[in-house]
């Protein structure tokens, strides 16, 4: 005892030693071992109940003939029934992760708010390289800042042991004016640091040295320009619970490009973009299925699914939307029932801002009436303005929800925006949907229900250009410059003509 005691109370000590010196390591060995504390559990039920029988056979057991065969028998049939213990857990702590996001989900017949349309996301990314100029780096992911209206992409420095080297913010309208780009650039050698970056230059190693067992998704970092200092936003993540472990937010840290200061704070009120983080949102969304019971759970009888019926491609859930009436934003995902259905029957809603270390709410929308399929939008959308999509590199983008039971899709190619449609519920009924340039502005609809806000927008249109018609006429009237040939001769014939009749009754 004493022997064994030399070896483990030395390798105690520097276990100890590593975990105080390595903050990012054991970060990271912590978290992933949390993760997989299912399959921990798989193996401990193997292994006790294959080591029970022994115990009990060493106690039982003091002559030298101790039946070892059947001791080895039944300590295989001990790990056997270990294993499916083990496989059964594996399966209900699944569930029981489920239901844990569950707990912040509240499903409403309420309309869904209103929702201010946007750019494509798959738009800001493809004009994201035409405004960088000369730099040199690498485009990491962009993201969409829905208080400030920008598109925000952080460009890697070329290298191993490098940084970000700009932070790129872009105006992206729905027109085609007004657009605007902004670089700010990274001080390459007071801030050399990056999600992923090696040794030193890892922005990972320096958020684990200021608060230890916190992670993030790379997918939920991005920057912005604060004048002309980039700042690196990373939404921060921790653990809970012990044998069933899910994730909670855990506040962000902010990159100083300039200084290359970190700072981890609670406090996101001031930090423009979504700091909740995606990702998360995305797990509670993806945990509806766990509303219903275990059964439900288990035949996928419960939840919803995100629409993924290729009309969307490339970006088909959690869109970063602002509200209409300027109250914030919120990830909002069109969602189908589980099974082969793809009609859109429910939009969730998560905030894209959140205080507290508790998960944020999850909305649940159900739509009456329901939608077609986003996939179903497209073809009708195809069918019933031929003249405007889609021929040359013109398609429609995100079919996104934009209030009540409205949709919006976008229409045009990755460089410009050219219109948008609008439309409401089944696709096969009597609403209206109505084709919009990009600025807003109605062109026409295929059809507008008598008495509809389309119906009167379409027919105040229509007696604007009437009554401007009747000025340019009564404008043109007075000077003959204005007049073609053809009505310049016309004018001449009426004129003569009404001379001789008025000389004939004399």
């Amino acid at each position: 005892m004493v022997r064994a005691l030399r070896w483990v109370i030395p390798l105690g000590l520097l276990t100890a030693l590593f975990v105080w010196w390595a903050s990012y390591a054991s970060t990271v060995v912590v978290w992933e071992l949390r993760k997989l504390s299912p399959w921990l559990v798989l193996l401990a039920l193997v292994i006790l109940a294959a080591a029970v029988p022994h115990l009990v056979g060493a106690v039982q057991f003091r002559r030298r003939e101790r039946r070892w065969a059947a001791l080895t028998g039944l300590a295989w049939f001990g790990a056997v029934a270990g294993l499916l213990l083990g496989i059964g857990w594996l399966v209900y702590d699944a569930y029981l992760r489920d239901r844990d996001y569950a707990t912040a989900i509240s499903v409403v017949d309420d309309p869904v708010p209103g929702l201010a349309a946007r750019a494509p996301y798959l738009v800001g990314k493809a004009q994201t390289a035409p405004n960088l100029g000369d730099v040199t780096g690498e485009v990491s992911d962009i993201t969409y800042l829905p208080d400030l209206d920008r598109f925000g992409t952080l460009v890697k420095r070329r290298g191993w042991l490098s940084g970000y080297e700009v932070n790129v913010v872009q105006q992206v309208p729905l027109g085609s004016n007004g657009r605007t780009s902004q670089r700010c650039a990274f001080d390459l050698d007071a801030a050399g640091a990056r999600v992923g970056g090696w040794f030193t230059h890892n922005l990972g190693r320096r958020i684990s040295a200021e608060r230890r067992w916190v992670r993030f998704d790379s997918r939920d970092v991005y920057g912005y320009c604060d004048g002309d200092t980039p700042i690196v936003v990373v939404p921060l993540k921790r653990q809970a619970g012990i044998l069933t472990v899910t994730e909670r937010p855990a506040g962000v840290a902010l990159y100083n490009g300039r200084t290359g200061q970190l700072r981890i704070t609670t406090d996101t009120a001031a930090v423009p973009g979504p700091t909740y983080p995606i990702s998360l949102a995305k797990r509670q969304r993806e945990a509806t299925a766990g509303l219903g019971g275990f059964a439900d759970w288990w035949f996928d009888r419960s939840g919803w699914d995100a629409s993924d019926d290729g009309a969307n491609e490339g970006n088909n859930s959690e869109f970063t939307l602002r509200y209409s009436d300027g109250a914030g934003s919120a990830y909002v995902t069109p969602l189908t029932p589980q099974g082969e259905a793809s009609s859109v029957v429910a939009v969730s809603m998560v905030p894209t801002r959140q205080t507290g270390p508790g998960l944020a709410r999850l909305t649940v929308h159900r739509l009456n009436p329901t939608w077609s399929s986003p996939q179903a939008i497209v073809a009708l959308i195809k069918a019933e303005y031929r003249d405007v999509c889609c021929y040359n590199d013109d398609r429609v983008f995100e079919v996104i929800p934009t209030g009540g039971s409205t949709w919006t899709a976008t229409v045009g190619s990755e460089q410009s925006i050219r219109y948008r449609v609008e439309g409401r519920g089944q696709i096969d009924g009597r609403e209206a949907t109505c084709l919009r340039t990009a600025e807003g502005a109605l062109v026409r609809c295929a059809y507008a229900a008598p008495g509809s806000p389309e119906e009167q927008e379409l027919q105040r249109l229509e007696q604007q250009k009437q009554q401007q018609e009747r000025a340019r006429a009564t404008e043109a009237a007075g000077d003959l410059t204005k007049y073609t040939d053809e009505q310049l001769a016309d004018l001449n014939r009426r004129v003569a003509e009404e001379v001789d009749r008025r000389l004939g009754k004399r």
